[in-house]
Formats: C-alpha cells, sequence, structure tokens
C-alpha cells in the first residue's frame, strides 16, 4: 500500500490570491507526478480533467491557457453555451448525471460521458448516437458508497447492466467512474483508498470481456480536488480536478 498525500500537501492545493491558475495547474500535476511515482505508474497515463462547472468562460479560456486540455461539467444545459463559445479544441467530459430527455444535447456536445448508471440512459444516448452516424464514449457510473445521495449502478447490479449495455449499437464502453465518500466524512483522505481499490477491482473483472466485446475498456475516472492522489495510486487515468484549478465553487 503507498501512502496518501500528509495534510500539509492536501493544503498546498488552497487557491490564494497570489498564486496563478497557471501555478495551481503545475501543482495539481505535480502531485499527479508523486502519485503516479508512488504506485510505479507513469503520470503521463492520467488525464487531468478542470472541472470547471459555475465558472464563467473567461475563467475556462484562462485554465485553457495556462494549459488544461480536458474539461469537465455537471450540467449540460450550462455547458452548452462554454462549448459553443470556446469553440474546437477542449475535449469536454460530462461528470454529472444526465436525465435521459437531455441525452440528445449530451451526445452533441461532449466527447465522454461518465455518468452512464442505467439501461434506459444507455438506450436513449446510444439512440442519438446512431441518428447522427456516431460512436459515443461511454463510462458506467457505480455507486461504490452505496449512498442514496449519489448516482450509479449499485456494484452488485454492474455486472446485469455492463453484459446488457456492451451490444447497444453506437456506445463505446471505454470503462468506469465513481465519486468517493467525502474526505471530511470520512475522517483522512486514505478513507477513500478501500472505494477506489473497489472500483478497479471491478474494471479488472470485466475487461476481458469488454476487450472480447469490442469496446477500449482503458479508463478509470476516479478521484477530485481532496482525493486525487489517492485516486491515481489506485489506478486512476482520468482525475477531476476543479477547486484547486479554479478555487471555491460559485453559486
Amino acid at each position: 500500500m503507498v501512502n496518501a498525500s500528509s495534510p500539509g500537501e492536501m493544503a498546498a492545493v488552497q487557491v490564494t490570491a497570489d498564486v496563478t491558475m497557471k501555478d495551481r495547474i503545475n501543482l495539481v500535476r505535480k502531485r499527479i507526478d508523486q502519485a503516479a511515482q508512488r504506485a510505479g505508474r507513469s503520470s503521463a497515463d492520467v488525464t487531468l480533467i478542470g472541472v470547471c462547472k459555475t465558472w464563467p468562460v473567461d475563467d475556462v479560456a484562462s485554465a485553457m491557457a495556462a494549459g488544461i486540455t480536458d474539461l469537465g461539467e455537471n450540467r449540460v444545459q450550462e455547458a452548452v453555451a462554454k462549448i459553443v463559445e470556446l469553440g474546437e479544441g477542449p475535449v469536454w467530459h460530462l461528470i454529472g448525471g444526465l436525465q435521459t430527455n437531455k441525452a440528445k444535447s449530451a451526445v452533441d456536445h461532449f466527447h465522454l460521458i461518465h455518468s452512464v448508471d442505467r439501461l434506459e440512459l444507455a438506450r436513449a444516448v446510444a439512440s442519438r448516437a446512431v441518428a447522427t452516424g456516431r460512436t459515443v464514449r461511454i463510462l458506467i457510473q457505480v455507486n461504490v458508497a452505496e449512498r442514496s445521495s449519489q448516482g450509479g449502478v449499485a456494484a452488485g447490479e454492474l455486472s446485469a447492466l455492463f453484459r446488457k449495455v456492451r451490444v447497444i449499437p453506437g456506445l463505446s464502453l471505454d470503462g468506469l467512474m465513481c465519486i468517493a465518500p467525502d474526505v471530511h466524512d470520512l475522517g483522512s483522505v486514505e478513507g477513500t483508498r478501500p472505494y477506489f481499490k473497489h472500483l478497479a477491482q471491478l474494471h479488472g473483472e470485466l475487461q476481458p470481456e469488454a476487450i472480447t466485446a469490442g469496446h477500449p475498456w482503458r479508463h478509470l475516472s476516479m478521484g477530485m480536488t481532496g482525493d486525487f492522489e489517492v485516486g491515481v495510486e489506485e489506478g486512476a487515468t482520468l482525475v477531476r480536478v476543479g477547486r484547486a484549478i479554479f478555487g471555491e465553487r460559485r453559486p
């Protein structure tokens, strides 16, 4: 087992007025690199997603200018205006819950949808993909925390959902996503490790079947500002970081 960051390291990401956007991004990348090294991995295998929900286009453009290539949004409607204004370039990730009636817009605007958690939603996404002659990349969200307040299919129901979704035309299954319980609720960042380890185990169990069915099955989306280093140590290929880059969320 590798060691998580110390409280001092965790505090180092706090956004202050005298630290530039580029400084904050570089610090996050350094911490990703260090976590990857602790786990015997290459940080090149980890993509940093800048979560820009509630932040205006100017701030998002600043993050892009400072090196952020992947951006994450929670809500389809909020994201569309930014996507249209910023144009080609960023890779857009939908990381929040998705309603079936927003599936069409999500397919039209996002490169990867992290939050597919039920068959009805997978079918709605696939329907739009087929109608537009595309294959849409998705992750299946798993509720490893087993909390009703969080989205995701229950871990015990994942295999059944996976086997139904894997044969739907128009979908590329890229892997799994989860949200660990809040670090403050757990008492320490180390408390998130069993949840990330569980997701990685589920990913590994389904991988042979996914690959045989022709799906990439390459991603583990896990880890946010408070716990991304543990996520990287446990195999994350996508980390979703907002506050450590942009600051506290705007109302």
